[in-house]
């Protein structure tokens, strides 16, 4: 008597193929996506500078005239090229003196003056060279206590600042990020002892932030004593200030 056989045998070995091109693509996906992304990304951009630049060169200058083939990044190497020429001349002295005088022409129009010192110090934030911007990650209770969220330390609070926050202790300005789009968020004032400093780098802390928890850094490190300090700190604090039952 012979051994009943599996009257399906087809679809379960079809769904097991089916499942392994799935899992397939998928694994392709993860790796072809980012690279695919970047590439598009980095063309796009290039093809933009190339738009806005070339106009403004003369026909006859263009590469494209003596190859016979229209380059891609051509604009972007002229930009670069003017950007250096502009800043080498704008530490001299006679940058300097005609920088001064553009600027006391801008300051007399005021539409345009209010969009140039806005982009101008937009400009100086993100590429000042003299000041480190965002160099420490921290968390804070926010929006209540018991809650925490991750923001960024960018300067002490001075001025007229410091002086009106009722406070007897040193203020932070603190960063707090959007998720998942971190350009965006809150300019928070918070007390240095209410920030516990984060052992993680920037660079991390907006990878966690923009993956909404998904991506933590690769290799954690234990807190440390001072970390651990503050936050038993914190819970002291809060434990004094929840009303007793």
């Amino acid at each position: 008597m012979t051994e009943q056989e599996d009257p399906h045998p087809q679809p379960v070995r079809r769904r097991r193929i089916l499942a392994s091109l799935r899992a397939s693509f998928l694994t392709g996906l993860v790796v072809v996506m980012p690279i695919g992304l970047t590439l598009w990304l980095i063309w796009t951009v290039t093809g933009w500078i190339d738009g806005v630049v070339l106009p403004f060169i003369p026909a006859q200058w263009r590469p494209d005239k003596y190859m016979g083939v229209n380059l891609r990044g051509v604009g972007v190497i002229i930009f670069l090229v003017f950007t250096i020429i502009m800043g080498w001349m704008a530490k001299g002295f006679f940058g300097r003196s005609l920088l001064n005088w553009g600027e006391d022409m801008v300051d007399r129009m005021p539409v345009v003056r209010s969009i140039y010192n806005g982009i101008k110090q937009i400009a100086e934030t993100v590429f000042a060279q003299n000041e480190a911007t965002f160099d420490r990650a921290c968390m804070f209770e926010y929006p209540r206590m018991g809650i925490w969220a991750i923001g960024f330390v960018s300067t002490k609070a001075r001025g007229e600042l410091a002086e009106k926050i009722p406070h007897g202790e040193t203020i932070l300005s603190v960063f707090l990020p959007t998720t998942p789009n971190p350009t965006s968020g809150y300019l928070l004032y918070v007390p240095e002892s209410d920030v516990i400093y984060l052992d993680m780098s920037v660079e991390d802390a907006a990878k966690l932030i923009i993956s909404a928890g998904l991506v933590y850094p690769t290799a954690p490190l234990v807190g440390s004593a001072a970390a651990a300090k503050a936050v038993a700190k914190a819970k002291a604090r809060a434990a004094a200030k929840t009303p007793a039952s």
